[in-house]
């Protein structure tokens, strides 16, 4: 008899795809501290040892940073065509545009949302005129728009933050009902409605909830529009009335000095480009760390 020795080979080992890498909190913490230190700085500029923002010395204008020929520490970052020291200027105007970014943001999140949840849940004669509505503020240039709203209810703040509204409440609108429209057909709300639930009690108690991660991810990438928004308008002269102060106010003032003072300029748009770019970068890693497709466990 021959015996056939068979070689029992171990199966191989079954390869797992590759788990979906994603930001989590230290990408969250790496973005946010950053932007949380420069609001706090802003914040709290009447207590750091700055000159006076609107103190103007014709005899120091257009003095030139520290580390350039004529420069020196009493004004790091130079001087503006009035003598205004620009650091100062940069740490005093973060505040109003700190202040116009959030509030300019809630005032489009809260009525976009709302007109979103109602839409998608409803859908009907209330999705049809909302969603056409949406899209008549989708079409419209928002140029076009703050110009005919500015030069008919005048420059001010609460017109800015109106018109800055009204250019940010249809993108959550749009967004959230896409979000209210996948909600509602799910076995929970579904449940609730078979149950008798109050629509109202539905609507706040236990689909906002699960709209909030969206909307925060939106919240957070919308300040920096609204940042660059500001920024346009007032380097347009549709923005921020001196005196007061916002880095859009100040790049506009520093236009007319690029050729030969640079610097009057350059600086408050590097605080914008910073600031929109971190807001940005932590917009993206909240929506990653807030996925549960790309949560890693």
């Amino acid at each position: 008899m021959t015996t056939i020795n068979t070689i029992q080979k171990s199966p191989r080992p079954v390869r797992k795809p590759p788990a979906v890498r994603a930001r989590g909190t230290g990408s969250v913490l790496a973005f946010g501290l950053p932007l949380a230190v420069i609001g706090l700085i802003c914040l709290a500029a009447p207590l750091l040892p700055l000159p006076d923002p609107a103190l103007q010395t014709l005899g120091d204008a257009l003095q030139p940073p520290v580390w350039m020929d004529g420069g020196n520490w009493s004004h790091p970052l130079g001087t503006d065509h009035l003598g205004r020291d620009v650091l100062s200027r940069i740490v005093h105007g973060g505040q109003l545009t700190f202040v116009i970014a959030i509030v300019g943001m809630l005032a489009g999140a809260i009525p976009g949302t709302l007109a979103g949840l109602v839409s998608g849940f409803y859908r009907g004669a209330a999705d049809a005129v909302i969603s056409r509505f949406v899209e008549a503020q989708l079409a419209l240039p928002f140029i076009l728009l703050a110009i005919a709203i500015i030069a008919s209810r005048g420059r001010s703040l609460a017109v800015l933050i109106l018109v800055l509204a009204l250019i940010g409440w249809a993108q959550y609108a749009r967004v959230v009902r896409a979000e209210t429209l996948s909600l509602r057909e799910r076995p929970f709300v579904l449940g609730l409605r078979c149950a008798g639930v109050p629509t109202l009690r539905i609507l706040l108690r236990h689909m906002l909830p699960n709209l909030a991660g969206t909307v925060l991810v939106l919240t957070t990438l919308q300040i920096g529009t609204v940042i660059l928004a500001e920024s346009a308008l007032s380097f347009l002269g549709l923005g921020v009335v001196s005196p007061q102060i916002s880095w859009g106010a100040m790049l506009a003032d520093g236009r007319d000095q690029l050729s030969h003072a640079w610097w009057v300029a350059a600086f408050p748009g590097l605080a914008i480009t910073i600031v929109v770019l971190l807001v940005n970068l932590l917009g993206d890693a909240m929506r990653s760390w807030l996925d549960p497709k790309k949560r890693r466990y």
